[in-house]
């Protein structure tokens, strides 16, 4: 490679870098993000999936429940594909500053994020299950933006190998502080 070839490519990738969207930049946004009060009851969500072109691939509802005891808290999540799939994922969670972490059974390791004003980005390892039985492990950069005490908008951008591979784009409703079902017995907060 020559030295224009190289200076080039540097300097596309520190444009590119410098572009990207950076935590610290919502820190005096409102309404400040509080999950153990959003993620706290019977949440509804309505959202989509796309596939790296654009095209919308799967729309879903889900019925979420979230409860908290201090800085830990589950969300029970209940999700119905417009294919007729169902899938169900547990959320454990912990606050500890402004920092969250979580864990779920097709989660790879832990999902770390950040909360700063009203947005929480974090990053996790989906497993994602294939039609032919087999799996793919997607890395996910997920943010979620407080838009007003009971609406949330949460957009998430899925790679491979560095490469986009999709988005999902959700909207959560806080409908209430009771939940419309009890949690899962496999999905309890810890006392």
């Amino acid at each position: 490679m020559n030295i224009l070839t190289r200076s080039l490519t540097l300097l596309s990738l520190l444009t590119l870098a410098s572009c990207s969207t950076r935590i610290e930049q919502y820190r005096n946004s409102e309404p400040a993000f509080v999950p153990a009060t959003f993620f706290n009851g019977q949440l509804l969500a309505v959202g989509i999936v796309q596939d790296r072109s654009g095209e919308v691939t799967r729309r879903f509802t889900a019925n979420i429940v979230g409860k908290w005891n201090g800085t830990r808290g589950v969300l029970d999540e209940q999700f119905h594909f417009n294919d007729g799939e169902e899938q169900w994922r547990c959320w454990r969670l912990e606050q500890t500053d402004n920092r969250l972490t979580g864990s779920a059974g097709d989660v790879i390791g832990d999902a770390q994020g950040i909360i700063a004003g009203n947005t929480l980005n974090w990053q996790y390892v989906l497993r994602v299950a294939l039609d032919d039985g087999d799996s793919i492990d997607l890395t996910l950069d997920d943010w979620l933006y407080l838009v007003s005490e009971d609406h949330l908008i949460n957009r998430t951008r899925m790679t491979k190998f560095g490469f986009e591979v999709g988005e999902i784009t959700l909207a959560i409703h806080r409908v209430s502080d009771k939940p419309s079902r009890p949690l899962r017995p496999n999905c309890r907060v810890e006392e």
